[in-house]
């Protein structure tokens, strides 16, 4: 066998173990329908599963930062770290940080493709939507001049280009768009 071969046959493996990687506004959507993916993961008890969600990882991994441009990017690069370990140890792992910027995005898809594949979910959850779900009163916060730096408002949200997956929770509930992401799991041979 050729060293091209291998390597293709090391990709094909490896390509069974992949993160979830759900980026989008405060108020999409992201942490429910993780959570509903941890579970239905957990269900099928195939491999271990890890959820690092944003708002625990900002609790306990990156408590440190602030909201500075430098610091979501260095956060997000802290869950991207985390996610190939589990990626490269056979584990399941959903991720669900705002993650703002294309950059960091970017960044994280390469540290964990070496390891497995890499799912991009876009919550594409107006942000009109977000507001009215806004249960952390941040965006009430940031239109009255209470807080600054709030994603979508006063800080840039860029929108993923070319996510494998975009979902409105305003369309679908989040046992529907668990549904969709099984569905395109299975479409791309990730689970059977």
């Amino acid at each position: 066998m050729s060293q091209r071969q291998l390597c293709d046959l090391k990709l094909l493996l490896n390509r069974a173990f992949y993160p979830l990687f759900i980026t989008g506004l405060s108020g999409s959507g992201k942490s429910t329908l993780a959570k509903v993916l941890y579970v239905r993961f957990m269900e099928m008890r195939a491999r271990s599963v890890s959820l690092l969600d944003g708002d625990i990882v900002r609790k306990n991994l990156s408590s440190e930062l602030n909201f500075s441009r430098d610091h979501r990017n260095l956060n997000v690069h802290r869950i991207g770290f985390v996610a190939s370990e589990i990626t490269k140890n056979r584990g399941i792992v959903i991720c669900a940080p705002i993650a703002p910027y294309g950059q960091s995005r970017h960044t994280v898809r390469e540290m964990i493709l070496p390891y497995g594949g890499f799912i991009e979910v876009f919550m594409s959850t107006p942000l009109e939507i977000c507001e009215q779900r806004d249960r952390k009163g941040i965006y009430a916060k940031a239109r009255a001049g209470i807080m600054k730096g709030v994603t979508g408002i006063d800080d840039p949200y860029e929108t993923p280009q070319s996510p494998e997956l975009s979902i409105d929770t305003n369309q679908l509930t989040p046992t529907e768009a668990a549904q969709e992401i099984f569905l395109f799991l299975e479409e791309q041979g990730y689970i059977r």
